[in-house]
């Protein structure tokens, strides 16, 4: 079995515990792509089986967050959950936000959250904040596409809609935020509403899916995931290839959704006219 299960992960659940429950449910291995941190709610893309070797050819695919910001704080966490470091009395107006949005727009330089799963000399960043230790990590390019106010919430809550690239941190985009505007800002909710193809729509609650008497039928195709172009292998063409002869049959050099005659392979790259599988999933 192999393919995608979209859950629609619940605030107070972490990822793990999520795809937990799809790996007790189909009894096979599974990884989940693009980790939502408990606080966090929506789109959290599961791989069944080999399909989760897709997930370098998914890392770059457009996603899209609902997120609450706070002014007047922050937190060594960069969100609610953490300790509060710093207040200000400073609460910027909707329309001093919305003037500022713009610059935050295309690829940025964004420093990620201490508490975030980045590595320094070998150890998570969050490992060694929990410990106490100092550190600052580097900046790293970032690539936001929209940056949209949604509404006010209260005096210092607001919502937007954040359409980016993978990799962005959206905690940090609310303290630069707050930076930008002379004041502190926290995240005090995030929903994933998009992560390429994988949205609401084509999503089931973690609670549906572990009750399901039928939890195959929320497999997702794993070829309707990658959206390369379709190289279809004669049996002749698909035997070799299983025995490890690569012969020259004058594809076009690139990269692949590889098929035999009658199913999904996986994703392979084709240079100099030779094919060799980078992802078989099989």
């Amino acid at each position: 079995m192999n393919g995608f299960i979209n859950l629609i992960k619940p605030e107070g659940m972490s990822s793990a515990y999520a795809v937990g429950g799809v790996k007790i449910k189909l009894k096979i291995p599974c990884g989940h792509m693009g980790t939502l941190d408990p606080l966090a709610s929506g789109v959290l893309p599961v791989g069944v089986g080999k399909a989760s070797r897709l997930f370098d050819y998914l890392l770059n695919k457009t996603k899209v967050y609902e997120a609450v910001f706070r002014f007047g704080e922050l937190t060594n966490t960069l969100d609610i959950t953490g300790e509060v470091s710093a207040t200000t009395e400073i609460i910027p107006t909707k329309e001093e936000i919305i003037a500022v949005l713009g610059s935050f727009i295309g690829e940025i330089d964004q420093v990620p959250p201490n508490y975030s799963a980045k590595c320094i000399n070998g150890k998570r960043g969050y490992q060694l904040a929990r410990k106490g230790v100092e550190f600052t990590l580097a900046p790293k390019k970032v690539t936001v596409l929209k940056y949209e106010f949604l509404e006010q919430i209260s005096k210092t809550d607001f919502k937007f809609r954040i359409t980016c690239k993978g990799g962005t941190y959206i905690r940090s985009l609310a303290r630069d935020l707050g930076y930008k505007l002379n004041s502190l800002a926290i995240m005090v909710s995030l929903n994933r509403t998009e992560s390429g193809v994988f949205n609401y729509s084509n999503g089931v609650s973690v609670e549906e899916f572990v009750n399901s008497e039928n939890p195959q039928k929320y497999l997702i195709p794993a070829d309707t995931v990658v959206d390369f172009a379709k190289l279809v292998l004669t049996n002749e063409q698909a035997t070799k290839l299983l025995n490890g002869l690569y012969e020259n049959y004058g594809f076009t050099d690139g990269i692949y959704r590889v098929y035999n005659q009658t199913e999904f392979w996986g994703v392979g790259k084709v240079q100099n006219g030779i094919l060799k599988m980078s992802a078989y999933v099989r």
